[in-house]
């Protein structure tokens, strides 16, 4: 096992398991941890006036430090007595067993960190918007609840065939972004290629309508009054350039309502408008809204032409409580209603999310189809037949029977048996010698083997994934490095080595080394460098050496003339040393 377990990730099924990666914590450098501890301390000078209060308690209850990289592992102690979880994973990984792995109370935290030129904002998952964004906030009780059920949702929402599309493009450009030394034009390339997939997505999926109410809550959330909101979501909690625009007037402040579930958003610019909650319970409550539109509580005609839709593996379950499970590519309809439907490739069939012996993938591998509905002419349905009901219409073993149903569907051959559900409901029958036809068309030949014929009259629920975990190899996923590590030159080390040495000093390891020596070294081979001479300034101020702090300050002014884009930076990280806001 590549990562410490612990009761709550030891019930994550194995295709959750797939996504997790060792965080390697002696991995990050000092530039990495000065990059958190720059990042953490202006958040937390900031938000502790505009975040909502859970923030500020929330760092303390999750064991997440200001000045270290938080090691997961360590956070999982103290997240255990919350009920929750944390996990490293490979970057983005798909929305579904995201949302899955919060229906288990798990936090996952892609384990990778932002470069220093992408301080303020990264379009790649990393620690600091994962670990200092949402792990804090679910130390709210309410909060926590609405982000399990909201998992526990997502993940039964389904998806197009685009979404998955646009989810590798978005993946791949992420990566490329964060890597150092990637063309623009490669960049530009693939950010052409998302533009043209988002303006060609037709009528939104499921997914993707569920995950604008997460982007608009989870991650770019706030809570309170339109006039005097407070946030909460974690994009905007990791992101110090975000957090100060949202605040002000320029970001239109909107009621949140179920409306943001067709507000679309772009990852790669600042908000427009945001959307404010009262209170996290009506979270809660728009999210149940939106579940009731969802074809996991519709199901009906609409529900298997979404599964047909995302040509993946889903799952529909039947009035009688009967669930298939597989890839559908076909639905035959008759005034509005579903009367056959049919997989294609490996198919199981379960009841109550557990695979009915004998009808696994090995046994319908080449797909399932089955008539749905009433049978013509009869007011009772098979599903309400008792024994002798069944017998009178000689729906019973050993007979040789054509049942015709509205619609058109007929099946015609020699009952072998039948299977009841655990309230006695028939739920399977079997035939031999079968023909199934609509109409002059022919859907089942009796050279074919054994039909197994689905009884329901109604088809009430179909969502995403399998209904049996166990019935489908789920595992698919290779971990690999989702951002690609420059190569470490001599010069790059040695800047490491410096912001080490720095960084040992403050930590008290060694209270030996010459911080003007380090300056010079940083002036002359690293001149556009500013973290580092923002931290020497800090230490210089507590020790009150005023031409240190002067010489340190006249170089970082070298700096914003060469490099304006860095200056306010700059600015905000002298503030917080003038402020003496000691971690």
């Amino acid at each position: 096992m590549s990562y410490e377990s612990n009761p709550i990730l030891d019930k994550l099924p194995k295709h959750l398991k797939q996504f997790i990666k060792p965080q390697n914590y002696e991995e990050y450098t000092a530039i990495n941890q000065a990059v958190w501890r720059y990042v953490m301390r202006k958040n937390v000078d900031y938000l502790s006036q505009v975040a909502h209060t859970s923030y500020v308690d929330g760092l303390k209850k999750t064991g997440i430090s200001i000045d270290h990289i938080p090691n997961m592992y360590g956070m999982n102690r103290i997240l255990k007595e919350i009920g929750w979880a944390a996990v490293a994973v490979d970057g983005f990984i798909p929305p579904s067993a995201f949302m899955e792995f919060q229906a288990y109370n798990v936090l996952v935290i892609a384990s990778d960190i932002r470069q220093l030129e992408n301080i303020e904002y990264t379009p790649a998952p990393d620690i600091i918007h994962e670990g200092a964004g949402h792990a804090p906030i679910i130390a709210n009780p309410e909060y926590a609840e609405y982000l399990r059920r909201f998992g526990e949702i997502g993940c039964k929402a389904i998806s197009s065939a685009k979404d998955y599309e646009l989810y590798n493009a978005v993946r791949h450009l992420s990566i490329i972004k964060e890597a150092n030394g990637t063309p623009q034009d490669e960049i530009d390339e693939a950010e052409k290629h998302i533009e043209h997939l988002q303006q060609n997505m037709g009528e939104p999926s499921e997914m993707a309508l569920i995950r604008n109410l997460h982007w608009w809550t989870v991650e770019y959330g706030l809570i309170g009054t339109v006039d005097n909101p407070k946030i909460y979501g974690a994009g905007l909690l990791s992101s110090i350039g975000e957090s100060a625009w949202c605040m002000t007037d320029k970001v239109k402040k909107i009621p949140y309502s179920i409306e943001a579930a067709r507000t679309e958003f772009d990852i790669t610019k600042p908000q427009p408008q945001l959307f404010v909650t009262p209170d996290f319970a009506f979270l809660s409550q728009v999210l149940e809204d939106f579940a009731n539109t969802m074809a996991v509580r519709t199901g009906g005609l609409s529900g298997i032409k979404k599964l047909i839709g995302s040509q993946a593996l889903g799952t529909i379950e039947l009035s009688t409580g009967l669930q298939i499970s597989g890839e559908f590519s076909n639905v035959i309809e008759n005034d509005g209603k579903p009367i056959y439907i049919q997989t294609t490739g490996g198919t199981a069939l379960a009841y109550r999310e557990k695979e009915l012996v004998g009808h696994s993938i090995a046994h319908h591998k080449d797909g399932f189809g089955s008539p749905i509905g009433k049978l013509k002419g009869i007011n009772i349905a098979i599903e309400d037949m008792g024994p002798r009901d069944l017998k009178a219409y000689k729906i019973y073993e050993g007979e040789q029977i054509a049942l015709e149903f509205e619609g058109g569907i007929t099946v015609e051959g020699t009952i072998i048996t039948g299977t009841r559900n655990l309230m006695g409901k028939i739920i399977l029958i079997t035939f031999e010698n079968c023909t199934v036809t609509h109409n002059d068309q022919v859907l089942f030949q009796p050279e074919w083997g054994l039909y197994h014929m689905a009884v329901g009259q109604h088809i009430v629920s179909a969502y995403n994934g399998p209904a049996d975990l166990n019935s489908f190899d789920l595992i698919t996923h290779k971990v690999t490095g989702s951002t690609i590590k420059s190569k470490k030159d001599e010069t790059r080390a040695q800047l490491e080595l410096l912001y080490e040495q720095i960084r040992h000093f403050r930590e008290g390891k060694n209270t030996t080394i010459s911080r003007n020596k380090v300056f010079q070294a940083l002036k002359k081979y690293h001149p556009k460098d500013w973290l580092l001479s923002v931290e020497l300034y800090e230490l210089a101020k507590q020790d009150n050496n005023l031409e240190f702090q002067q010489e340190i300050l006249d170089h970082l002014e070298h700096i914003k003339r060469d490099n304006p884009k860095v200056g306010h930076l700059i600015d905000d990280g002298l503030q917080l040393a003038d402020a003496n806001l000691v971690s």
